[in-house]
């Protein structure tokens, strides 16, 4: 027979089954801030290694530039005409400072790589210990202060990630642009050099051919800085920007690029304005530098409750599955998409080989009477 509820018996039951439940949630509770601070502290200790094979690797790429700049400044062995160790010396300096070169390089592109990584480990260490200690302290009332510090916290993850992939992209371009037209005016300079006192006609040709390949290369960085300045849009407004953008690389190309801009840009708030504006710019030169194309259309329109971006060439295409199947990285799509998932757009690439390139962007608006 069960003992009665309210019984001294029955009492002393039901406060023991409860100290017995109060117990379990106290060791899962326990159990949870533990495993919580064991694993930020690993993290911890990982992020310090990596930061210390990071500080060796960028050690390692400033003794590197140090030998390179020193190889360059110094004169390299004398080839005389019949002297075949000479020859050869000079010739074994040479592949040797195009090796460092090579190696410069690529640590240059690995180290933008590993900062952004260890940025990542960073944040998500300060994540770990904040969350750490929101488990630690017993104030109920900061349960609305981690809603918002959650909303901070994925809105700085994504401002982080939106770092890296334009910081992936600038690595990308200057390596692409400067960096390798700087190293092929180096090797120009160095055949110059060589050839100067034998050939001087060959020699002012050469000379010719340097001054028309840095003038080329001032127009791209130009272009490049260009790019990286705040966009005019308070004083031009989103059209006035996009056409902007048009002549100047209508005027750098001697490409035929038409506008038809039907959408008002007031529709779209500044995050908005800036992304399409960005876009633009990135498909432009995407446009430039792998459509072969001879006419490009820069179009805006609504189709609501839609803000609708198109820019479309006639140029060579390429096959988008075929690319995405390979696991191609490529920059510039990427650089666009991020930018359209961070507005809350839809993005779309559309081309096949041989027939054009189409750049899609849809930006939610709401109906017009909203």
């Amino acid at each position: 027979m069960r003992d009665a509820p309210y019984t001294q018996t029955g009492m002393d039951a039901a406060r023991g089954a409860s100290e017995t439940r109060d117990s379990r949630f106290d060791e899962l509770y326990a159990e949870a801030k533990s495993t919580l601070g064991y694993g930020a502290n690993n993290l911890r200790s990982v992020t310090e290694r990596y930061r210390e094979t990071y500080g060796d690797t960028l050690a390692r790429w400033h003794r590197l530039r140090d030998l390179v700049v020193a190889a360059e400044r110094g004169p390299l062995p004398s080839a005389e005409d019949g002297n075949a160790e000479a020859a050869a010396e000079a010739g074994a300096e040479d592949a040797r400072q195009k090796t460092m070169r090579s190696e410069v390089e690529r640590l240059t592109v690995d180290l933008g790589k590993h900062q952004q990584e260890l940025s990542k480990l960073e944040l998500s260490v300060r994540s770990m210990e904040n969350a750490w200690l929101f488990l630690e302290r017993g104030d109920a009332s900061l349960l609305a202060e981690a809603v918002d510090a959650g909303l901070r916290t994925d809105l700085q993850m994504r401002i982080v990630e939106a770092k890296e992939g334009e910081r992936s992209r600038l690595a990308q371009e200057v390596h692409d642009g400067p960096a390798q037209a700087l190293s092929n005016a180096i090797f120009q300079v160095e055949y110059i050099e060589r050839v100067l006192d034998g050939d001087v006609r060959m020699a002012h040709n050469e000379l010719r051919f340097l001054r028309e390949l840095l003038r080329r290369e001032l127009g791209e960085v130009r272009t490049f800085i260009s790019q990286l300045r705040p966009p005019l849009l308070d004083e031009l407004g989103l059209d006035g920007s996009i056409k902007d953008t048009v002549e100047s690389m209508a005027a750098l190309t001697g490409a035929t690029i038409e506008t038809s801009l039907r959408a008002p840009g007031e529709r779209l708030n500044p995050s908005q304005q800036t992304a399409v504006l960005r876009i633009v710019q990135e498909a432009l030169q995407n446009v430039r530098k792998h459509a072969s194309s001879s006419h490009t259309v820069v179009s805006t329109k609504l189709d609501a409750p839609n803000w609708i971006l198109e820019v479309s060439d006639d140029g060579r295409g390429f096959d988008v599955s075929a690319v995405a199947a390979r696991g191609r990285r490529n920059f510039g799509l990427q650089f666009m998409r991020e930018r359209a998932e961070l507005i809350g757009a839809k993005f779309e690439v559309r081309s096949r080989p041989g027939g054009g390139t189409a750049v899609w962007l849809s930006i939610p608006v709401g109906e017009e009477s909203a």
